[in-house]
């Protein structure tokens, strides 16, 4: 699984948020590895970091909220930062040598004779996409199989860069989108102690102007 976690357009308080919330996660999993990362305005923060892990992190998909002081700028009202959790969708694994079906069939056309008589025509099936290639224009069903190969291959890696680009596409738009509100963790102070379940609710909204939240906590 593929996750993502960004401060979008937030300020420096989100890209520390995030670099804390990627480091908490971490700890909790052990089994992260970073796939990218893009440097927040100040040190030790994260505009965003993508990353990859066995374990099933979609229950985190959402907005994750931050209770603390703004350790940059001491006078700030603000209390609350919100960062963004998203799952990117994986890349298809699409060359496994064992997810081919080879056919063969009379060739037809230019060739002689012996195009017509033998099973010189060769068409490969990637099966897990369905992608087809094929050859009949070598005298050989060796060739045309090894002709109708390079033909698939070049359509597969065709394929990738389409995924890649729809992977970048998705963590991008993902960057950008952050909700406000029902977080689906909470953690609190310069430490990042994450609270426990339904222990804060929020009592008020917050505008686009990002500005402060007040919080109450349940008896």
């Amino acid at each position: 699984m593929i996750v993502q976690i960004s401060a979008g357009q937030g300020p420096s308080e989100c890209q520390l948020a995030v670099a804390k919330l990627f480091e908490a996660l971490n700890k909790e999993f052990e089994d992260f590895e970073i796939l990218s990362e893009r440097k927040g305005y100040e040190k030790g923060c994260l505009d965003s970091i993508r990353f990859q892990t066995g374990h099933d992190l979609s229950s985190l998909e959402g907005t994750v909220l931050w209770i603390c002081q703004s350790p940059f700028r001491k006078n700030h009202k603000r209390k609350n930062w919100y960062v963004d959790v998203s799952i990117i969708p994986d890349l298809t694994e699409i060359a496994a040598d064992d997810e081919y079906r080879i056919e063969k069939f009379h060739s037809g056309g230019k060739g002689g004779q012996n195009v017509n008589k033998v099973e010189t025509g060769v068409r490969i099936i990637h099966l897990p996409t369905g992608l087809t290639a094929q050859s009949t224009e070598e005298r050989s069903q060796f060739q045309n199989k090894r002709k109708a190969m390079e033909k698939l291959q070049e359509k597969l890696a065709g394929l990738h860069q389409e995924q890649k680009a729809d992977q970048v596409n998705a963590a991008w738009r993902e960057h950008n989108r952050i909700v406000r509100g029902n977080p689906v963790r909470v953690y609190e102070g310069e430490k990042f102690v994450l609270k426990r379940p339904n222990t804060a609710v929020l009592a008020e909204g917050e505008d686009a102007s990002g500005d402060y939240i007040c919080m109450r906590r349940n008896k």
